[in-house]
């Protein structure tokens, strides 16, 4: 079919143009002195393609939200509507209510239709207007429901585990020669998304933490020998608070899972805080969730009970905390030397979850969702739409699935940690 849009046919014109599939964006932009780029280790460019792949005038498109909360979900909801409605005419457009559950007829969801009245404010909430949960659900049960309400196109708002279930329908459809367009949008709030530059919602949960780290600061400057203690997300990957230590420069010590500490000892954590306080009478330390791994003893770790519908480890709980485990530790550890400290423990971890997108997360949610609409009614599916050296991409499934993004503790971001917080490497 041909595209609605009107654009223009080549790049330079005055009106945007079409993007052509054979348009890519390079892996590795930095090389080595007479290194020649390699061309295979390319994604294909997001944009509106000339031709699509679905009538408009036919069209029916739903929208599913999974995983936990992150700003900007309802902005990526609202403008996949509005794009869907505005641009190409799909009048036909449904959410789908609590995650895959809502695919699954056992939970008696049925599908809500979306058009511009109903997305009108929603951007200014924080949370999902279309609800969420984790947990996995048989694919051929939830295809089986997407063939029913005769949906062409099903756009997946979510993380790695709700990618994976995307993937699983995208299988399950082609085993039945089903031609469903399957389009990913990553959402994560500690971005540790593969070939992903940035997920959305990143900045604004940023923004939050930074809040919480001066307020720790500050108390901590407030007594003598105070300390401010922030845990912040972060289970597998520490960006959050490696980039609200950098953001904060108050911070003295961050802990993220990519990098072994150790507490005890001369190069320690607790002798650097020694030090630290001798030297300037207080002292703020961030963790991220799961920086505890090794030092946590918990041998029920891989017991139910530890673990959330989707599998991953409940650093919330009593046995996970490592904000509660560092709080008790240090204060007993200057008990012991006759040299007590006042502690302050902040936990902001589900405030930065649940508020609203900031300006610049809005921004990118309004880009990430038009790509993504751009991308299914040209027929694509099995991919995820994000962003590469700044430019907007697409990502095939199984690679984004491949891996996760980590801090390189001998890459850029940790050095400028390091810097900024003067810290040693506790080893």
């Amino acid at each position: 079919m041909p595209s609605p849009l009107g654009l223009s046919r080549r790049l330079g014109a005055e009106l945007p143009a079409y993007s052509a599939d054979d348009a890519t964006v390079l892996k590795d932009v930095e090389l080595e002195h007479a290194s020649v780029p390699d061309l295979s280790k390319s994604f294909e460019r997001a944009g509106p393609r000339e031709q699509l792949f679905f009538d408009p005038a036919k069209t029916r498109a739903a929208i599913l939200t999974a995983g936990g909360l992150c700003p900007g979900i309802n902005n990526v909801v609202r403008s996949v509507v509005l794009q869907f409605h505005y641009a190409y005419g799909v009048k036909n457009v449904f959410g789908i209510r609590f995650g895959f559950a809502g695919l699954d007829p056992a939970s008696h969801l049925p599908l809500r239709h979306l058009g511009p009245d109903d997305v009108r404010y929603i951007h200014t909430h924080g949370g999902t207007m279309l609800g969420t949960s984790r947990g996995p659900h048989p694919p051929e049960v939830m295809l089986e429901t997407l063939v029913r309400e005769q949906i062409d196109i099903l756009l997946i708002i979510g993380g790695d585990g709700t990618m994976r279930g995307a993937h699983m329908l995208f299988e399950e459809a082609s085993r039945r020669a089903v031609p469903l367009s399957i389009i990913g949008i990553p959402k994560t709030i500690d971005n540790d998304v593969p070939f992903v530059d940035k997920t959305f919602g990143f900045e604004t949960a940023v923004a939050r933490a930074r809040e919480a780290i001066d307020a720790a600061h500050t108390e901590a400057m407030s007594t003598r020998n105070g300390i401010g203690l922030v845990k912040l997300m972060g289970r597998d990957a520490g960006f959050i608070a490696a980039h609200a230590s950098i953001a904060s420069h108050d911070v003295n010590a961050c802990l993220v899972p990519e990098v072994p500490y150790a507490l005890e000892g001369p190069s320690g954590l607790l002798a650097y805080l020694e030090h630290r306080l001798a030297l300037r009478g207080h002292a703020v330390l961030v963790a991220a969730e799961g920086c505890g791994r090794c030092l946590v003893e918990r041998p029920a770790e891989d017991g139910a009970e530890l673990r959330d519908a989707s599998g991953n480890l409940r650093f919330s709980s009593a046995e996970l905390d490592i904000g509660r485990y560092l709080k008790t530790v240090i204060e007993k550890h200057f008990a012991d030397r006759g040299d007590p400290v006042v502690l302050k423990y902040i936990d902001p971890s589900y405030m930065l979850r649940g508020v609203p997108a900031d300006a610049m997360d809005a921004i990118f949610c309004d880009a990430l969702a038009r790509d993504a609409v751009h991308a299914a009614m040209a027929g694509k599916t099995d991919m995820m739409v994000g962003r590469w050296h700044g430019i907007f991409t697409h990502v095939p499934l199984p690679l984004a699935l491949s891996g996760s993004k980590r801090i390189d503790p001998d890459g850029e971001l940790w050095l400028s940690v390091i810097e900024a917080t003067g810290q040693p490497r506790f080893i």
